[in-house]
């Protein structure tokens, strides 16, 4: 209701029917910035800390995870948050400024673990406080139909800056402008992200109509229909044998006998296949069921890893890979929002979206871990093997269930 009503309301007679409406265009814009800043960070660090402060995977998997799981700290405090003020915008102002202050820490912390971590959790603490507040946004400026088609826009647009963000990071450490310079330009983006958000997202030009205030009691009873508790259930099933992205590109630089210092440039392979991907999947998802869409998704994830574990030879086997992470990406993160989000009141919008969040990140922080773990002790085919096997069983139980609905 809040961006929705002004600038040409997003609903209104002004908005050309099928058109995206420019909330979800403003807040694209946010995230392609945003996420070049992010990107940059996600592109060297894995570089950075295994190949520069020498850590090995079991320490990656452990970064991985915190780098899921503090996300999922502060998503429902964030969703609620906004709820309860009925000012989305500005909660999610407040995660997209800490985000930016944590690249910050990254240079402070030179070399030394904990200080990474710390700067690593700030980051994702901010991502986690805007994600439900933002995406709230992008459902309450959208009608319920074209849902798909808009968190496809948004996700499209926000893996244009993660396409772009591994070439700048990259392009910063062949000038021998080292890691610090990345962190720097990467503040700078964070930065420039925010003051978009501020001064270029559409604001009510007058206050939004008047609403209940969200007792905690109430807030926490749309977690207790059986859709929602089974869509939180598949969501972090299927999320606790996600690996994370960090360790996928080392797995496939490893495995695909890559130079090492190829590996920022690796997530182009994903943010592409996503970027083309993304807006697509999600019409096919408003078309075809967004829950089905979501498990095929998955069944995409299951391909990847068997290629990474059997067959990820040079660059062909690479690219292959990446590419199925990407439609992954594309057929499972806007769509599985766009399916939970008409299961919530308005009222209630950003606390739904974080609790499925919340369960989503906290299981991907747990996998990672495990991940890291079995990639130190063990070999990559068998890693993968087993990973392939747990998905698989998970995406059975996902269709077992049904649509949770």
């Amino acid at each position: 209701m809040y961006l929705s009503i002004i600038r040409g309301a997003a609903t209104g007679p002004a908005r050309a029917p099928g058109a995206v409406p420019s909330t979800v265009v403003g807040l694209g814009l946010v995230s392609l910035i945003t996420d070049i800043s992010a990107e940059m960070i996600t592109a060297v660090l894995p570089l950075y800390l295994m190949y520069g402060v020498g850590v090995g995977f079991l320490h990656l998997g452990a970064i991985e995870g915190l780098y899921a799981g503090a996300t999922a700290v502060l998503r429902l405090a964030g969703g609620y948050l906004a709820d309860r003020l009925g000012k989305p915008k500005a909660v999610a102002v407040a995660g997209y400024g800490l985000s930016a202050l944590a690249k910050l820490g990254l240079p402070a912390a030179g070399g030394w673990l904990p200080g990474i971590s710390l700067a690593i959790a700030a980051d994702r603490a901010g991502k986690g406080i805007r994600t439900g507040p933002r995406d709230a946004m992008i459902t309450l400026a959208t009608p319920a139909d074209t849902l798909g088609r808009a968190f496809g826009v948004h996700r499209a647009m926000d893996t244009t800056g993660a396409l772009l963000g591994p070439l700048v990071a990259t392009g910063l450490i062949a000038l021998a402008a080292g890691y610090h310079a990345v962190f720097a330009v990467s503040f700078a983006l964070g930065l420039t992200g925010v003051l978009v958000l501020v001064f270029f997202v559409p604001t009510p030009t007058a206050p939004p109509p008047p609403r209940a205030r969200v007792a905690p009691r109430v807030a926490l009873a749309t977690l207790t229909a059986p859709g929602v508790r089974r869509a939180c259930l598949v969501a972090a099933l299927l999320g606790l044998v996600t690996i994370g992205d960090m360790v996928l590109y080392v797995a496939v630089q490893q495995r695909a006998g890559l130079p090492a210092g190829v590996l920022p440039l690796l997530p182009l392979g994903t943010a592409l296949t996503f970027l083309l991907a993304a807006a697509p999947v999600g019409r096919l998802a408003d078309r075809l069921g967004r829950w089905r869409v979501f498990l095929a998704g998955h069944g995409l994830l299951l391909l990847a890893y068997l290629l990474v574990g059997f067959a990820a030879t040079g660059w062909v086997g690479a690219a292959l890979a990446l590419g199925l992470h990407g439609l992954f990406y594309a057929a499972t993160d806007g769509v599985l929002m766009a399916y939970v989000s008409p299961m919530f009141p308005t009222a209630l919008r950003s606390t739904g979206l974080a609790a499925v969040q919340t369960a989503q990140a906290l299981a991907r922080a747990a996998g990672a871990v495990a991940v890291g773990a079995a990639l130190q002790f063990t070999t990559v085919p068998t890693a993968f093997a087993g990973l392939a096997v747990l998905l698989g069983a998970a995406i059975a139980i996902g269709a077992r269930l049904g649509r949770p609905a």
